[in-house]
């Protein structure tokens, strides 16, 4: 399968894999938060703040141009919101759900100025967008990855878990 893609939380930590990942592979690696960022010139914060629809839509046409290439991608955690994009990544992909239990991450998550969703109250609303997800990402995931161990240790089941796959 070409594509790497990690789903899961804000604060799982799928940008700090991705690259691990990647470099042990020989492949290039992308985040779309911040590959929707360049493409239209504006922060997430300030895309969100149009509505969540607009980063939405900017977020499914980057997933969409990056389907089957073969590179690891750092998805945003609400990627699995749409049916039909998820269908079309795990398709030509290899999905992996880096899991993590809410308390693990509330302490990486930072300020929630950088994060749009969570500037209702990061804690009351990282537990409830967690309880809206959950089924979707163990429904998108062909592999989950507890990631709650060092980045390098989550890197390396990530690539175990792409290789029993092939």
């Amino acid at each position: 399968m070409a594509t790497i893609w990690l789903i899961g939380m804000m604060g799982a930590g799928k940008t700090t894999v991705a690259p691990l990942v990647a470099a042990r592979l020989g492949r290039d690696w992308v985040d779309t938060d911040r590959l929707v960022e360049s493409r239209s010139g504006r922060s997430v914060v300030e895309l969100f703040a149009e509505g969540e629809g607009v980063f939405r839509r900017a977020e499914a046409e980057v997933v969409r141009s990056l389907l089957g290439e073969p590179i690891v991608v750092a998805c945003g955690g609400g990627v699995v919101l749409d049916e039909e994009l998820t269908a079309s990544m795990r398709s030509g992909g290899f999905l992996v759900w880096l899991d993590a239990p809410p308390e693990v991450l509330r302490l990486r998550t930072g300020p929630a100025a950088e994060r749009p969703l969570l500037s209702a109250g990061p804690a009351g609303t990282l537990l409830r967008i967690l309880e809206e997800r959950l089924g979707r990402y163990e429904a998108a995931a062909h592999a989950v990855v507890v990631a709650t161990v060092p980045p390098q240790e989550v890197a390396e089941r990530v690539i175990e878990a792409w290789a029993k796959s092939s």
